[in-house]
């Protein structure tokens, strides 16, 4: 037993429609299925709670959709604080879909939600119907608009890059349309073909832009973002002063996290382990599988170098051997990498290369 916080995730692994890129696990919703679903999803958390007697200072609903609970996000977060110690100042997250009613986010705040992020990926009509999205831009402003009136303070909204028929004018629209929206927080991911997606079986047929205009496209965002305060404290996320993602952070800087739903994984006390991507087998009988022990040196190396203040390389090696001072100089002085021994981090463009950056570190 540890007094040491702990974040929660909840999967909600429903959508109505699934979006052309995504391949994260979900099924379609129906209403019986959810109804069994978070039956099974309450005293799986109600089990854990029994089980794991530390603080909660983070919960993150994620999915799929959760504002497809409607109501239900209520009794679902009653069950949470109910089982687990939710501290006072918990950061409370819910994803919301901006084609959600506007009456979720009143049931949302109701349960206790002090921040959300929402799915708005593009500015452009064109393009959302590209993606597969079931919403408008209209609907988006609209969305982020009622939040902050019921009194939300803490909004982050999605933006995705290197979209299909892109350039660096349709970028900088999409950037105008998300600053317009005046969030706290914006989290921007380069569009990767995904296997068993929709764009995967036409991926010909997309008119992607070629891996120099990607990064043409991440460096220009990350410079443009930057310019209007947005601090950029990890390679897809950028924050106003104060309201980064606590909950996230946790993934990063190898802080403990319990994820309960089907594909949810979880890191506690060193151990990693998940939920099978299978709905039936978690309504029937959740079980989590044991995915090996967390934390090492590799670990450290290859999340903390996501984060813009990166990594002791002492906490690393011990004592940091030649070789590695040598790459790490040759990357500094490709602009790659800042480095002020032991500590080094990476350079916008350094991000774009992390894998290879790292795979380089260790060997």
């Amino acid at each position: 037993m540890t007094n040491r916080s702990l974040g929660l995730y909840i999967h909600i692994p429903f959508c109505e429609r699934k979006c052309n890129y995504c391949d994260f696990y979900s099924a379609f919703y129906n209403k019986d299925t959810l109804d069994a679903y978070l039956s099974a999803l309450k005293c799986e958390i109600q089990k854990w709670g029994g089980s794991i007697n530390r603080p909660i200072d983070t919960i993150y609903i994620g999915g799929g959709t959760p504002s497809l609970l409607g109501q239900h996000i209520v009794s679902l977060i009653g069950t949470i604080r109910q089982s687990f110690n939710v501290l006072d100042d918990c950061e409370f997250t819910v994803e919301v879909n901006p084609s959600s009613s506007c009456e979720f986010l009143h049931y949302a705040k109701a349960a206790g939600a002090n921040r959300l992020s929402i799915g708005v990926q593009s500015g452009c009509d064109d393009i959302l119907k590209v993606l597969g999205r079931t919403h408008t831009a209209a609907q988006a402003a609209q969305t982020v608009s009622a939040a902050k009136d019921l009194g939300f303070e803490n909004i982050s909204v999605d933006l995705m890059i290197a979209l299909p028929n892109s350039n660096l004018q349709t970028l900088k629209s999409d950037i105008d349309f998300m600053l317009s929206l005046k969030a706290q927080h914006i989290s921007s991911y380069i569009l990767k073909i995904e296997p068993n997606t929709v764009f995967a079986k036409k991926q010909d047929t997309l008119n992607l832009p070629d891996d120099d205009a990607a990064a043409e496209q991440y460096l220009f965002m990350c410079d443009v973002l930057q310019k209007n305060g947005y601090n950029h404290y990890e390679i897809s996320n950028f924050a106003k002063e104060g309201k980064h993602s606590r909950h996230n952070l946790k993934y990063w800087l190898g802080d403990d996290y319990l994820g309960i739903g089907p594909s949810a994984h979880s890191f506690v006390d060193g151990k990693r382990f998940y939920y099978p991507r299978d709905l039936k087998v978690f309504i029937k009988n959740p079980q989590t599988v044991f995915d090996g022990e967390g934390g090492d040196h590799t670990e450290k190396l290859m999340l903390g170098l996501r984060l813009a203040g990166g990594v002791d390389l002492n906490q690393i090696y011990g004592v940091i051997p030649q070789s590695i001072i040598d790459k790490v100089l040759l990357f500094e002085k490709a602009g790659y990498l800042k480095a002020d021994l032991p500590q080094i981090s990476l350079t916008d463009s350094g991000m774009l290369i992390s894998n290879s950056i790292i795979t380089e570190l260790l060997e």
